[in-house]
């Protein structure tokens, strides 16, 4: 889990993996998956949070916790091609993903 006094950007996504696929899907998805060693490459990354919903079992977010928006940016300029290789992989593992939102830490 990320320390909350270290991040300045969020980035939340809501995934419903195909039935079945609960196990892949969290191995990809997790601290040590495909995604977060791919974040690990970018400077200004802090770490990934994988939940499930206790209310509907297949529901999972990902929290991905940045040190802001602009490194966050960068990285997606820097990493397309890489960003999208993953993505196609592991299209097959979901039924539904959304982003739900990105999300800036107030400072007060």
């Amino acid at each position: 889990m990320a320390n909350q006094t270290d991040w300045g950007f969020l980035a939340i996504w809501e995934f419903y993996p195909h039935p079945g696929q609960e196990a892949a899907f969290a191995r990809a998805y997790g601290p040590d998956g495909i995604w977060v060693q791919l974040f690990k490459k970018a400077e200004g990354y802090i770490g990934t949070d994988l939940i499930r919903d206790l209310n509907h079992s297949r529901r999972f977010l990902t929290l991905d916790y940045w040190r802001s928006r602009a490194a966050y940016d960068r990285f997606r300029a820097q990493h397309v091609s890489e960003y999208e290789a993953i993505d196609q992989q592991c299209e097959g593992l979901n039924e539904k993903e959304a982003a739900l939102g990105m999300f800036e830490r107030v400072i007060s």
